[in-house]
């Protein structure tokens, strides 16, 4: 047995019986059967035809739930879906127990390319954030615009609050934390890490702290979850430490789609600081910073975010539709 697997994953021969995910009003699940992977996925439909698809990815620790506060601000825009990365949310863990930033990128293409609507708008926030990014730099023929949350991207220094989340990535620390934590009830588990991911913790309301509680309770009984989290940390850790072509930054700059980074004051995981290099990173890139948010500034300010996204957006697809009056003219010109 491997340092890093926990007692009670070993234990589980058979999965426990696990309550259902929840559903806002208007989201939809569907299960995506891919090889060697299945991906659950929250879909927001839109209200009306003929807009482009959107994908939002989560960040370490969450789950398309994520987004459900930003979705229907963005309805009429995009035909929205997001994920559960593999081994969260809904999602199984994956076949080659493989969790580094590059193998949930290889997950978003897959789910992307087996959709079959061509590029998408594409959303992430922390890790969602990386994995999105590599994306668009592997894969531009699959995007159309990018909206980066707080993307965890390497810092020289981190920031001191963002230790105890590194630290998942050391081998047996997990088990440890599990087991001193054992008598934890959900509600304390998801008030501490609110305490982290939120700005203010006043801007929680109360039906969202029931729901996130469900919900980290219906995790906590999958045998994968520890797996997961730890998984992904390692894999972020790892990423993070890659230098030359390979390195996050170098595919930041490879991007070739417009971008969006948004970027929060009270951020305890991802400094404010970075929002500038960042800006300078991405070649064609526009910046919202939000000094009162912290890291997950699509659930905290929903309303700001969908704003900047809409403009980017917008200015997108009328930039695409100019160009295909212009390309369908010199056809007509020819014929």
């Amino acid at each position: 047995m491997s340092s890093t697997e926990l007692p009670e994953t070993i234990a589980a021969a058979v999965a426990p019986k696990v309550s259902p995910i929840r559903a806002a009003a208007g989201e939809r699940f569907s299960s995506v059967e891919l090889p060697g992977l299945t991906l659950n996925v929250r879909s927001r439909p839109a209200t009306r035809d003929g807009v482009p698809p959107a994908l939002y990815v989560h960040g370490l620790g969450g789950s398309s739930r994520n987004w459900s506060a930003l979705m229907p601000l963005l309805e009429d825009v995009v035909d929205g879906a997001a994920v559960d990365l593999p081994g969260f949310g809904d999602s199984a863990p994956p076949g080659d127990g493989n969790y580094s930033v590059t193998a949930h990128a290889r997950a978003v293409v897959r789910l992307l390319d087996a959709d079959g609507r061509g590029p998408a708008h594409l959303f992430g926030n922390s890790l969602g954030g990386a994995v999105v990014t590599q994306v668009a730099a592997a894969r531009p023929d699959l995007v159309r615009t990018l909206t980066l949350v707080s993307p965890a991207l390497p810092e020289i220094r981190v920031q001191r609050t963002a230790v105890p989340t590194a630290l998942l990535a050391v081998p047996g620390l997990a088990a440890v934390f599990s087991h001193l934590t054992r008598d934890w009830t959900a509600e304390r588990r998801t008030l501490g890490a609110m305490s982290l991911t939120y700005g203010d913790l006043a801007n929680i309301g109360e039906e969202e702290l029931r729901g996130a509680v469900a919900e980290l309770e219906r995790r906590l009984q999958l045998p994968h979850f520890w797996q997961a989290m730890t998984g992904s940390a390692r894999g972020i850790v790892n990423a993070y430490t890659l230098g030359g072509q390979h390195g996050l930054w170098r595919r930041a700059e490879r991007v070739l789609a417009p971008t969006l980074l948004v970027y929060g004051g009270r951020d305890q995981l991802v400094s404010y600081r970075m929002a500038r290099r960042a800006a300078a990173a991405f070649r064609d890139s526009r910046l919202l910073t939000l000094p009162d948010a912290g890291h997950v500034a699509m659930m905290e300010y929903p309303g700001e975010v969908a704003r900047a996204s809409r403009d980017l957006i917008g200015e997108y697809e009328d930039a695409r539709a100019e160009d295909a009056r212009g390309h369908d003219e010199v056809e007509d010109g020819r014929s």
